[in-house]
């Protein structure tokens, strides 16, 4: 298959009108550069000198805070320049100059040291040194705040004399860095994106998942704003005025950047811009399209839960399989809920329950077999949107969202000062948020009155850091995934949209947004249009519809940040505040402001801390939350209000929380003991391991450095989970008895070589694109689906065995796609079948098991079948040719390993970047090791 320009999420090839498909003609672009670099040049000129700053007085890190985030600060492109960048492949100014130096670790950690930290990250000091000042300005003529940017990476340093002058400074600065990615996502958030972007299948996609998750109307973003304010007294108020302050200094660039003819190019490329006249307009910004940006990030990002009615329909499976009694047994044992050889994050053996199951469930109302029918999405579908890919991409949508598998990913290692080299504590952390260009969060430094911070925050929400350090602190985040989502069933009256609420026949709430696109010069598809249609009841959107004992029922889901999108914005702000965040409890307090499922992380000097947060609701006694329950006041969450989706929580002390633990690891896995996750897979073995086994050791040793905690962050992420964790006890089955079979033993030798290696997706060298072991790498990335089935399905049956694996997919390595972003997206290993083999070879091998599978299934039990059956599908697997096994894609050919598991900038706007190798690692990091506390 021959190579073609990836596809972008937003953005197909650029075609010329009347859908001539292609790179418009040189000829064309240069004429077209001509005219628009005279705009551009003003623009650039229009800079102030450059200021002096000296180096900053309230920074306690002594130059050991790093960061990075690829592929680089400038996330704005002109129409020129995006012509330039599609014909010549030229680049704007820091639009990748940080993607160089985050790929080159993959190859570069090794031979690490403290003195090389920034060769592969930036200096996160504060302020600006003043020969490395490349610009300063004064947004709109403002007297009160001043916008900074170096040299290297062109990052904001915002400074302002008064409160609104900062968040004025810093609402400019994002809009000069991130305007399109902004407005792309408030349309996002509102279920618009393809009447503004285009109808590519990458834009239905998108819009119809978060509008399945979060449909609001524009009354529903206000009112979240004003109970947010109402709730919070001068802290609401202050972030109201300082979301205020923000939103006028985007929209004074849109202003500047409009009449000066130097916005993003991309308006004129999706027809809302007319190149030549400079017709058209680009929409000021309003405080509810922040609500409507913060709830797609809490979406994908922070919102743990769903999925019972599928749990469900695999309980149901497993009993008509095996019985009530045994198949619940066996269900269970595959849920993993509190297995006691996963790895925790708290791991002092501190427990702490939530979500546990009841010892006598209550209130269940599951669906009656064959009954359960997804609730649809799409209607009036129009054009190209009635053609049966369309469909298929809005059946791939709604399995994304209703699943429990939420792809939050991130990780974090922290080490205790008793532990490290210079007695302070050290962290290597960041989230995992996919790749993008321009990517979705970006960095910038806030000092103004209230406000001390340097780090990356989502585009558009970036009136605080929202990840980063403060003056003598730093924080983190990963997902944490418990379940704040249920599942209510309740039954219909009168038509299928009206259902009882507490005895009263009560009218499903119709929400519709209606959309249509025609072909642009960014989406040439077809004209065509739908409406997507939300019934919503105050239990929640409806999902599924079944009935229950031949009751016809709407599922429902219920989530406890549902109309609470903006709630976190306190404690961000608390975060960013010098004068409140002062140690370890002021952290924990700010982070118990955040209702969206995060596991937060801090260091500082003298101490480390965790924190869980989340408005985890208090569920009615008995009330299982693994499965749908009928709507009724004895099974509703305690003290719920549906009038503002209000209920009581679990109070703090209940969260998982600890200060200065020996280390914490976090890769999204289980937080602490009997604290049950939503989503599948928190088993014996999990991406977690990659990190605990690294930082054990290196805790065990002393000693730790930057360097070697950053060592072994970049090791991990270049580790095949599978090879490293369960390929041993594969091959101790198969070599049980010697291998007489040609194709089996060179396979096994393969095999074990890159064990011995390592168990690496590793290039030979720096830019060679090639993994070395590539054949020992294609024989497992083909045998683990071969071998997961044969070990599985014969004793399951084929049904419970499909049920599961829609419960949980059986692998995830580099090279497939998965969550919103699709293939090429980095994070891998976080959901698959690696604990249920891993268990159950354990179990044959006759070893020692906690928490063991209901029954053996691999030969049914029998080793030698066991190893018959492994050595057949490793067979078969060896025999598969490269490119059957990386059949290729619009990015590359078939065959092609190397660059089936790379890293791709996913376009979203119209510039274009190149792939990077593998790693499997936050997007954005820091390294952090302060030297001094207040």
């Amino acid at each position: 298959m021959a190579r073609r320009t990836p596809h972008n999420v937003l953005f197909d090839k650029l075609r010329t009108p009347g859908r001539r498909a292609g790179f418009l003609k040189t000829a064309s672009v240069c004429a077209l550069i001509a005219g628009l670099l005279s705009p551009l040049t003003q623009q650039v000129a229009a800079a102030e000198p450059a200021a002096t700053r000296a180096a900053a007085a309230n920074d306690y890190c002594g130059g050991q805070c790093s960061d990075i985030l690829p592929p680089g600060q400038n996330g704005n492109a002109t129409l020129a320049q995006i012509l330039l960048n599609q014909a010549f492949g030229t680049q704007p100014d820091h639009a990748e100059d940080q993607l160089g130096p985050y790929a080159n670790l993959a190859t570069g950690y090794s031979g690490l040291t403290d003195a090389k930290i920034n060769t592969f990250f930036n200096d996160a000091s504060f302020g600006v040194a003043a020969d490395q000042v490349a610009s300063s300005e004064k947004p709109a003529g403002r007297t009160d705040v001043t916008i900074v940017r170096d040299k290297k990476t062109g990052v904001p340093h915002i400074t302002g004399t008064t409160r609104y002058g900062t968040e004025f400074g810093a609402g400019y600065a994002a809009a000069q860095d991130r305007l399109w990615l902004m407005d792309l996502f408030r349309h996002v958030g509102r279920g618009q994106l393809t009447s503004f972007a285009g109808g590519a299948a990458a834009n239905q996609g998108l819009e119809q998942q978060f509008y399945r998750s979060a449909p609001y109307t524009e009354a529903d973003l206000q009112a979240q704003i004003d109970s947010a304010v109402a709730q919070n007294g001068a802290r609401g108020q202050q972030a109201l005025d300082d979301v205020n302050a923000y939103i006028a200094g985007i929209n004074a660039y849109i202003d500047a950047s409009d009449s000066g003819r130097y916005f993003p190019g991309e308006y004129v490329l999706t027809g809302h811009k007319d190149a030549i006249t400079n017709a058209g307009t680009i929409d000021h910004f309003k405080v509810t399209d922040l609500v409507a940006l913060a709830s797609v990030v809490g979406s994908l990002f922070g919102a743990g839960g769903g999925g019972e009615v599928g749990n469900a329909l695999s309980l149901m499976a497993a009993q008509s399989k095996f019985g009530v009694e045994e198949g619940t047994r066996v269900w269970e044992s595959f849920r993993e809920r509190n297995d006691p050889e996963a790895v925790l994050t708290v791991h002092n053996g501190e427990s702490f329950p939530y979500a546990t199951k009841p010892a006598d469930a209550k209130g269940e109302a599951l669906p009656d077999a064959g009954s359960a029918v997804q609730e649809p999405l799409v209607y009036d579908r129009t054009g190209s949107a009635a053609s049966a890919s369309a469909e298929g991409t809005s059946a791939k949508a709604a399995d994304t969202v209703l699943g429990s598998a939420r792809r939050g990913m991130s990780n974090a290692l922290v080490v205790s000062g008793k532990h490290t080299a210079s007695g302070k504590p050290i962290a290597v952390f960041g989230p995992q948020t996919g790749y993008f260009a321009p990517q979705l969060l970006m960095l910038q430094e806030i000092q103004g009155p209230g406000i001390s911070a340097r780090g990356a925050s989502f585009a558009g929400l970036s009136m605080y850091v929202e990840l980063g350090r403060g003056q003598d602190y730093a924080w983190s985040a990963t997902t944490s995934g418990q379940d704040i989502i249920d599942s209510y069933a309740v039954e219909l009256c009168q038509d299928d949209y009206h259902y009882l609420y507490h005895g009263t026949c009560t009218a499903m709430e119709k929400i519709e947004q209606k959309n249509s696109w025609t072909p642009t010069v960014a989406d040439g598809t077809a004209a065509g249009s739908y409406t997507m249609r939300v019934w919503r009841t105050k239990y929640g959107p409806v999902e599924y519809r079944a009935t229950v004992g031949g009751k016809k029922v709407a599922y429902t889901s219920l989530r406890s940040s549902y109309q609470h999108e903006v709630d976190s914005i306190i404690g961000f702000q608390m975060l960013n505040d010098p004068d409140y965040v002062k140690g370890p409890a002021d952290f924990q307090a700010a982070a118990q402001h955040i209702n969206y499922t995060f596991n937060w992380f801090y260091a500082d000097a003298q101490h480390t801390a965790y924190y869980n947060s989340g408005s985890n609701p208090v569920r009615a006694s008995g009330v299982d939350g693994e499965f749908p329950v009928w709507a009724q006041p004895a099974y509703e969450w305690r003290g719920w209000n549906p009038a503002g989706n209000t209920a009581d929580y679990t109070p703090p002390a209940q969260h998982p929380n600890s200060v200065d633990q020996d280390y914490y690891i976090s890769w999204n896995n289980k937080q602490a003991k009997d604290y049950a996750a939503a989503s599948w897979g928190e088993g014996s073995v999990h991406r977690g391991n990659l990190l605990d086994d690294r930082v054990k050791k290196l805790v065990q040793a002393g000693g730790v450095t930057r360097a070697s905690l950053v060592k072994a962050m970049a090791d991990a992420a270049l580790a095949d989970l599978r090879a490293e964790d369960v390929l041993p006890d594969l091959l101790k089955v198969i070599n049980s008895s010697p291998v007489t079979d040609s194709t089996a033993a060179a396979a096994v030798s393969s095999l074990q070589t890159w064990l011995t290696a390592g168990a690496k997706r590793t290039e030979t060298s720096a830019g060679s694109k090639t993994y070395a072991n590539t054949d020992a790498v294609r024989i497992l990335d083909a045998w683990w689906p071969l071998l997961a089935k044969a070990e599985f399905e014969p004793g399951l049956g084929s049904d419970l065995y499909t049920a599961f694996t829609n419960n949980l997919s059986v692998d995830e390595a580099p090279s497939a796609g998965h969550g919103p972003t699709g293939s090429h997206a980095g994070s891998s290993f976080q959901y698959g079948w690696w604990s249920y083999v891993d268990k159950d070879i354990r179990a044959v091998l006759g070893e020692p098991v906690q928490g063991p599978l209901a029954q053996r299934y691999c030969g049914g039990g029998s080793l030698s079948a066991c190893r018959d059956a492994l050595i057949s599908t490793l067979k078969q697997a060896a025999g598969l040719t490269a490119a059957q096994v990386y059949p290729g894609d619009d990015l590359c050919s078939a065959g092609d390993q190397w660059c089936a598991d790379s890293i791709n900038q996913r376009t979203l706007g119209g510039i274009k970047h190149g792939t990077i190798s593998w790693q499997n690692r936050p997007t954005y990091q820091q390294v952090v090791e302060f030297t001094s506390h207040r």
